[in-house]
């Protein structure tokens, strides 16, 4: 099967489903030539307002890991393919997202053992250069609406089955607004990475990039709490999609980084621009 050319919803249901068992079953450099050989690079071409979404949202949403991120960035700049752009990272660092990372060798879907961020190929560099980062920021924060509705569904499913006193802990109203503070967060910062953008599309992306690592941020405490002991277990998967979450929400800036630069640039512009039609 090859990424269609067409969006129509059919289609990219078909994908969508194509993606997510692929994506369950192989990681890192396996899982890069599953996502050539499905035309990946066609479609961040032609139709990338599907394939980013797309893509990295099942990213999330599987624990899985690609390098993919590299051809967004090399798409913006009109790199050549295949390279690995140094991104910027939290505190003022620099990272490559190498190709071929270490839990190939491990055999761990996930990279538990990896000695590198969060299980993910990245390697810290001494600088770097800035570039247009407004896609690659927008890719990043769909992973992480998609590590957040990971951890939301393993919460919601723990409620649903844990019985306390005689009842599921889901019936109980702090269980209940912990779980509702999660989704509130994950649905707006969605509305977010939508926005177009056409009048500041940097801003945009800034302010969608954070709003999506705080939503992140959010279900990690939020469903860990609901979760529990079991949580912090290295049986139990929550644990991975924390650590996925919190070096996501490093790189290419995190939340307190990009607020504070927005703010910043508001300021010494003396205005605000448009950025929703409502």
């Amino acid at each position: 099967m090859t990424m269609p050319a067409a969006t129509e919803p059919e289609s990219l249901d078909l994908l969508e489903d194509a993606l997510r068992k692929t994506m369950l079953s192989t990681s890192g450099a396996d899982l890069d030539a599953a996502l050539a050989e499905l035309g990946w690079a066609d479609m961040l071409s032609e139709v990338p307002d599907q394939a980013i979404p797309l893509v990295f949202r099942l990213l999330g949403e599987t624990g899985s890991h690609a390098s993919v991120l590299n051809d967004v960035l090399l798409e913006t700049i009109g790199g050549l393919p295949g390279g690995t752009p140094p991104m910027p990272y939290a505190g003022g660092g620099w990272v490559v997202w190498e190709r071929h990372g270490a839990s190939e060798a491990t055999g761990n879907k996930h990279g538990a053992g990896d000695a590198t961020l969060g299980g993910l190929p990245l390697r810290r560099v001494p600088d770097g250069e800035l570039m247009r980062m407004g896609e690659a920021r927008r890719a990043v924060g769909w992973w992480l609406v998609g590590s957040a509705r990971a951890m939301l569904t393993l919460a919601r499913q723990h409620a649903q089955d844990r019985v306390q006193f005689g009842r599921p802990i889901s019936s109980f109203q702090a269980v209940r607004h912990r779980l509702a503070e999660t989704l509130v967060a994950i649905e707006g910062a969605e509305a977010t990475l939508i926005l177009p953008g056409t009048e500041s599309p940097d801003l945009t992306a800034m302010l969608a990039k954070a709003a999506a690592g705080k939503a992140a941020l959010t279900a990690a405490r939020h469903c860990q709490q609901v979760l529990g002991g079991i949580g912090f277990t290295a049986e139990h998967d929550l644990h991975r999609h924390v650590k996925r979450a919190m070096v996501l929400d490093g790189l290419l800036g995190n939340t307190k980084e990009l607020t504070r630069k927005v703010g910043a640039g508001l300021r010494a512009r003396g205005s605000v621009p448009r950025l929703a039609n409502l």
